[in-house]
């Protein structure tokens, strides 16, 4: 651990503001603080893989930027002391040097001594205890309770000296929750790669799952987030040896909630309803935390409660300024929902969030109703609201009559305006929403929307012919016949222009849609690898543009053409644009010719083969040209063919002959 800096400047500045607040608490007869009662601060840290937060590591971490398993640190009124193995004494040793520092008292480091079982080193520290102040209160973290024969020992020794113990958690706590900068854009990177991982990989996830009606349970799907946060695929912009998950990913849907961040993800299947997704991302140590409910086809009601939800988080979000009580804020949130949706105010979770930091959830600082703290410039909250055990009165299904809503982000208080969002991840209807339309139900709408335009035509027609006077027969027939005239003469004008032509005029270049929706795009392993993708059966080639996968149908590409030039292979596809020289029967008129044209692409990839890899990259290239080659032809074939039907007379209907008698060959003479 010796090689390991340990930043001095951090170190003493955190250490100068322990001290500093230890000493106004102790000034200030009437303060609350327990801080202000003790002699000493004791903090043991053992080693428990089982204990991922505790105040004592928070502390190590926050003071340090490391956690120091089985260490003891004594923070009295003349010295800083420090009881560890030999390796840690020497990583502490960087601080021993700043014997500058006036406002604090000097640093002791002591070896541990495993002979005598530390008996000795307790006996100093125990020494160091009583001379500080009265030498008879312990500021200690209650909760803080580590196993190992170290820390056994330890608080035998403690026990037997009969100290008072004072819990100084929730006193540490506000001294650590306004973040530095440097702490802040920790917590703004850990909110990047939480946002990467919910957009980037689980959305995408449950999305395909509902586009394929795949059957994935909850836990296979948290297993997979928790795999994608390590992943550079998804992460990127940190260093991922560094990022962890604040809990396990919780994915709830299928009638199954509970709005707590102690939930987990059940071995149920993914219900397509109301899908609560929570996740939280720790970057060296800082937490952040995301909360998203997606909805599949969401009904009128679904969406007004969601939208409730989203006005009583920006309310909260409002109020949460430098010098707010959060009691206060809890209360304006509340108020609204009071006036909103007063039906729902029981369903509503019986908080709004809490303070986080180095440890995912402070308990202590809650936005709830009986909290008086006081929010301060640059501490971090995860605002997280939520609607339980609501009634969809329209689901057909058993999983989908019950449904939660729940939605939270990391935030940063500010001195004189609203909290900034951290986890910047879009969470209107629009963006959350996946409504899903069946074919037929699509081409039933089609059917409808004409039918309708059809009925307005006639009834328009109807109003028309009735005329206010009304006219003879006779001038009705004159009207018919002279109406019969101009249609005539118009249908006789286009037939001798035709045959003066000899064909049609000119028609626009038929406009060729790839795909008219995203769901139709392929999702196979090649478009998310961005690599190059021929889909023969919409006719299409994707190809990866500055990292989006951006489809072309076959008619836009003019020609390819493939080379190999060293170690690499080069695919070169042009494109028709308006001023290309056009051979016959192909370009036209554009539909859009003011639009942006792509004119030519070059791809270029290695021949060479990695090891473990079965083919080099350039075979993507090489079957890439080899099936655009083949469409294009199948393509053209198509259109060529249709261009020879255009020229054929179309024949008109056969009619019966009515009269009775057969038809028969006069003067008719076999030889």
């Amino acid at each position: 651990m010796s090689n390991i800096s340990l930043d001095k400047e951090t170190f003493y500045r955190r250490m100068k503001k322990l001290y500093a607040a230890w000493k106004a608490a102790a000034a200030d007869s009437k303060s609350d603080d327990t801080l202000g009662k003790v002699d000493c601060l004791v903090s043991c840290v053992g080693v428990d893989e089982d204990t991922l937060y505790s105040k004592s590591t928070a502390l190590q971490t926050w003071l340090f930027g490391y956690e120091l398993p089985d260490t003891i640190t004594v923070l009295t009124e003349n010295s800083m002391c420090f009881l560890a193995s030999k390796k840690k004494i020497e990583f502490l040793r960087q601080i021993e040097n700043g014997k500058e520092e006036t406002e604090l008292p000097p640093v002791k480091l002591l070896i541990r001594d495993r002979n005598d079982k530390d008996k000795e080193n307790f006996n100093k520290l125990v020494q160091e205890i009583k001379k500080s102040k009265s030498g008879k209160t312990l500021g200690v973290f209650a909760k803080d309770n580590y196993p190992g024969e170290f820390c056994e020992s330890w608080k035998a020794v403690m026990k037997g000296e009969k100290f008072e113990n004072v819990d100084i958690s929730s006193s540490i706590a506000h001294l650590m929750a306004p973040k530095e900068d440097s702490e802040i854009i920790t917590v703004k990177k850990a909110c990047l790669v939480t946002v990467d991982v919910f957009t980037k990989y689980l959305k995408d996830q449950i999305m395909e799952i509902i586009d394929s009606d795949k059957k994935v349970k909850h836990s296979k799907l948290a297993e997979g987030v928790e795999a994608a946060i390590s992943d550079k695929k998804y992460v990127t912009g940190v260093d991922t040896s560094q990022v962890d998950m604040c809990y396990p990913p919780i994915i709830q849907s299928g009638g199954n909630y509970s709005l707590k961040f102690s939930a987990v993800s059940d071995k149920n299947h993914l219900h397509f309803g109301a899908i609560v997704c929570s996740l939280g991302a720790r970057y060296k140590s800082y937490c952040s935390n995301i909360v998203r409910t997606l909805l599949v086809n969401p009904t009128d009601e679904i969406q007004s409660n969601y939208n409730f939800l989203l006005n009583i988080e920006e309310e909260v979000m409002k109020k949460l300024v430098s010098g707010a009580k959060l009691s206060s804020v809890y209360e304006a949130g509340l108020e609204l929902a009071k006036k909103e949706k007063p039906n729902l105010v029981e369903n509503l979770t019986k908080s709004f969030g809490f303070a986080m930091g180095i440890e995912f959830r402070e308990s202590s600082i809650i936005i709830g109703p009986k909290t008086s703290t006081v929010a301060k410039k640059g501490m971090v909250f995860n605002i997280n609201i939520g609607l339980a055990n609501l009634t969809n009165s329209a689901a057909t299904e058993k999983e989908g009559k019950t449904y939660a809503l729940f939605i939270g982000d990391t935030v940063l208080v500010n001195e004189e305006q609203p909290a900034s969002l951290l986890t910047q991840s879009k969470k209107k209807i629009k963006n959350v929403g996946i409504f899903l339309k069946d074919d037929d139900e699509e081409e039933e709408e089609e059917k409808e929307n004409k039918t309708e335009i059809l009925g307005r035509g006639k009834r328009t027609a109807v109003i028309e012919s009735k005329l206010r006077t009304e006219h003879s027969s006779e001038e009705k027939r004159k009207e018919h016949q002279r109406e019969l005239a101009i249609t005539l003469n118009e249908k006789a004008k286009e037939r001798l222009a035709k045959q003066s032509s000899g064909k049609e005029g000119e028609k626009l270049r038929k406009s060729t849609v790839s795909y008219k929706s995203t769901s139709q795009m392929p999702r196979e392993n090649e478009v998310k690898e961005l690599k190059l993708y021929v889909d023969r059966k919409y006719e299409t080639v994707i190809l990866p543009i500055f990292g989006v996968p951006v489809p072309f149908h076959i008619s836009t590409i003019k020609n390819i053409s493939q080379s190999v030039e060293g170690d690499y292979t080069y695919l070169r596809i042009n494109f028709f644009h308006p001023g290309a020289t056009m051979g016959r029967n192909e370009g036209g008129n554009y539909s859009q010719p003011d639009a942006t044209f792509v004119k030519e692409v070059t791809y270029r990839s290695t021949n060479t083969k990695e090891p473990g890899e079965i083919s080099p990259p350039s075979s993507n290239l090489n079957t890439g040209f080899r099936l655009i080659k083949e469409v294009q032809k199948k393509f053209k074939t198509r259109e060529a063919e249709e261009r020879e039907k255009e020229d054929l007379v179309k024949q008109d209907t056969l009619v019966l002959s009515q009269s009775k008698g057969n038809p028969k060959l006069k003067d008719f003479k076999r030889r």
